[in-house]
């Protein structure tokens, strides 16, 4: 799995017990899930993963925090690139993602 060297490993809870954590893999999945759907958090179909809703919010919210989506894009982007699967040639940059600079300063 790509994403499993990025993702951080959780830190072990002083007290000890309660519940085990969540599978990443699992959360990871409803993630991608909420992303090709377009669900809400509502909509999301918790006990097809495994997980509760609050738990994949929350973990969402971490990682995000951390930055593990843009890591997550730039290892498939040197992936594909490593395996010749981009052509850079035909690659441009949109005005309206890109600030374009006064003067070209």
């Amino acid at each position: 799995m790509v994403a499993q060297p990025l993702i951080p490993v959780a830190a072990k809870r002083p007290q000890g017990g309660g519940k085990r954590r969540a599978d990443d893999r699992a959360v990871l999945a409803a993630i991608a899930y909420m992303v090709q759907a377009g669900c809400s958090w509502r909509k999301l179909p918790a006990a097809l993963f495994g997980v509760s809703r609050a738990t994949v919010h929350r973990r969402f919210t971490e990682w995000t925090r951390l930055g593990l989506w843009d890591q997550l894009h730039h290892e498939l982007l040197h992936r594909l690139n490593v395996a010749g699967g981009i052509d850079w040639s035909r690659a441009m940059i949109d005005s309206i993602s890109v600030r374009a600079l006064k003067r070209g300063i």
